[in-house]
């Protein structure tokens, strides 16, 4: 695992529907890491129209985009396989993660930009708060069918049933245990149940833009699908200032977009 990339482990994304003793031992395999509203919005240039829709976090582990979006009256639902486990379960495996993590950026702080977090300690209290605010919220969320057992690259969801699909630190990230056909079934799935996709980042765990991106591309736009490679205003993993951005023919484009081929 490359330091602070966390997140949830790409076995479990590749199988939700494991026995309930399987899953409890994949656990240990997960790496809780949770990201901000704020840093979701600058991750996927997320303006007041694209807040305003139905929003779907994918991947989105022990993230606070839910949470804070919910509390500001918009409409976000997330799935994840970690959903699976009790509130108990999950904060117990933050616990148990939080400082492995945090010795593994002191050791690599050279891979990441520092102008927002400012160090290492700083970050540190940003992912604790971020999860602790995913904490206090899952219950509810659970009730309220906000956040959902499941994994790619197969959906519970209806056909158009969001306006926006993100996904944050899962695919091309985890390059090496996710195949080229995941990727491109994943994100197909993703503009099925959305219309518009967006990933970020774009590199894999070594810091290099992943080997899947340009076949990826190049099958999607064989599917009639727009693609391109935006820049985004968030850079912490360094070189990973990009996002990709699909969206299925008819779906208004991205302003900015710059063109990924």
């Amino acid at each position: 695992m490359g330091a602070e990339q966390g997140v949830t482990g790409d076995e479990l994304h590749r199988d939700a529907a494991s026995e309930p003793d399987e899953l409890e031992s994949r656990l240990k395999q997960v790496v809780p890491w949770g990201r901000s509203f704020a840093e979701y919005v600058e991750m996927f240039s997320l303006s007041e129209s694209d807040l305003g829709g139905r929003i779907l976090d994918c991947g989105g582990g022990p993230a606070s985009f839910n949470a804070e979006a919910t509390a500001r009256g918009l409409r976000v639902v997330s799935f994840d396989p970690i959903y699976a486990f009790t509130v108990e379960a999950v904060a117990a495996r933050v616990e148990e993660t939080y400082d492995v993590i945090m010795a593994g950026v002191e050791a690599e702080r050279d891979r990441f930009v520092w102008d927002r977090m400012g160090s290492p300690a700083r970050l540190g209290e940003v992912r604790l708060a971020a999860m602790h605010c995913f904490l206090e919220d899952f219950d509810a969320g659970l009730r309220e069918e906000r956040y959902i057992a499941a994994s790619l690259p197969s959906l519970p969801f209806e056909t158009g049933e969001f306006d926006l699909a993100l996904c944050s630190h899962l695919l091309f990230l985890y390059s090496d245990g996710l195949s080229r056909r995941f990727h491109v079934d994943a994100i197909e799935e993703m503009l099925r149940v959305a219309g518009r996709v967006r990933v970020f980042p774009l590199l894999d765990m070594g810091g290099r833009t992943s080997a899947h991106l340009r076949p990826v591309i190049e099958e999607l736009r064989t599917e009639a699908a727009v693609v391109r490679i935006v820049p985004t205003p968030y850079e912490f993993q360094r070189g990973g200032d990009r996002m990709l951005v699909v969206e299925a023919v008819g779906a208004p484009a991205h302003a900015d977009a710059a063109d990924g081929g």
